[in-house]
């Protein structure tokens, strides 16, 4: 006897999983509420427990139901996701859900799109933002740009972008210093001007990249120079964006990779302090599990990566 229930039950069990009745599911999947009743019976048995507690007042899920229908529903939608990208593209492209990390989203990743969309009008590329890892196995995603420190056992890797880092201001904040009679040069600060910015503003820190500032001023020869309470009175953000906007703010000193901040020195909003960087141990990859690695779309989106990303 096969171990894997007939298609037909596991639609009626995550029907009814959902909507908690067997009526409403009979009415999804255009069959009587006797016919879903049957077939939840006949999976039942199949598996040899009890998937829901059936009371006057409706159905309820029992623990093994739910474990069952966590396991199964992604499953499912796969499944039907698979089934109507053939149709609709007979295997030429089809939908790629994509997580991205949502500062990377809006500064790197889109503002290159218009080049994926020209060279692959047949992929239609659905993003999506997080924070934290993506569990594919209940996920709708196929894959994810995050930024972590690449392959797992379960999951294929390619390396995006690096993460560097240099410093960068409001004006307002080496206005501040000058006024005081400090000089600062139009390419980047001196070194007496950088220590006095450290020392007298908040550092904006990132919740991702904690040690990023200590990073820095050991690349810039400056960890001795700047008291270690100084590295740490700054506020702590989650999200590079964040970073970006505090520091336009004049917030605090941020680090921030050159993509994020290109915009805002080009407009005057922030001034880069320094040419010393600083490169994190993780970065930004486009990662998925083995059995995604097949679909077309995926396969197109990392061909058009591989040319864009450097």
């Amino acid at each position: 006897m096969t171990t894997t229930p007939s298609l037909i039950a596991l639609r009626c069990f995550d029907a009814s999983a959902r909507l908690l009745s067997f009526t409403k599911a009979a009415e999804e999947i255009h069959l009587t509420q006797g016919a879903v009743s049957h077939q939840i019976l006949k999976l039942e048995s199949h598996l040899g427990v009890s998937l829901f507690l059936r009371r006057s007042a409706g159905v309820h899920l029992t623990a093994a139901g739910k474990a069952y229908w966590a396991e199964i529903s992604s499953a499912l939608r796969q499944i039907e996701r698979a089934t109507q990208n053939m149709v609709t593209h007979k295997g030429e492209g089809g939908a790629l859900n994509l997580c991205v990390a949502s500062s990377f989203a809006t500064h790197w990743l889109i503002p290159r799109l218009s080049g994926f969309v020209a060279a692959h009008p047949e992929v239609t590329l659905n993003l999506s933002t997080r924070i934290g890892p993506v569990d594919f196995s209940s996920s709708p995603h196929d894959a994810a740009i995050e930024f972590c420190e690449g392959a797992t056992s379960s999951l294929r890797a390619v390396l995006v972008l690096p993460l560097v880092l240099q410093p960068y201001s409001a004006p307002s904040l080496l206005r501040g210093l000058e006024a005081t009679g400090a000089k600062s040069r139009k390419s980047e600060v001196s070194n007496t001007v950088l220590q006095q910015l450290l020392e007298s503003y908040p550092l904006i820190r990132h919740t991702t990249v904690p040690h990023a500032w200590a990073g820095w001023l050991a690349q810039a020869d400056l960890q001795d120079q700047v008291a270690a309470a100084s590295r740490t009175r700054g506020p702590q953000y989650d999200l590079l964006s964040m970073a970006l906007n505090g520091a336009i703010a004049g917030l605090g000193i941020a680090l921030l990779p050159e993509y994020l901040a290109a915009g805002a020195v080009s407009t005057g909003q922030l001034e880069k302090l320094s040419d010393k960087s600083w490169r994190a141990e993780k970065a930004y990859y486009l990662r998925y599990p083995e059995w995604k690695s097949g679909l077309v779309a995926l396969q197109r989106f990392q061909a058009w990566l591989d040319l864009v990303k450097d």
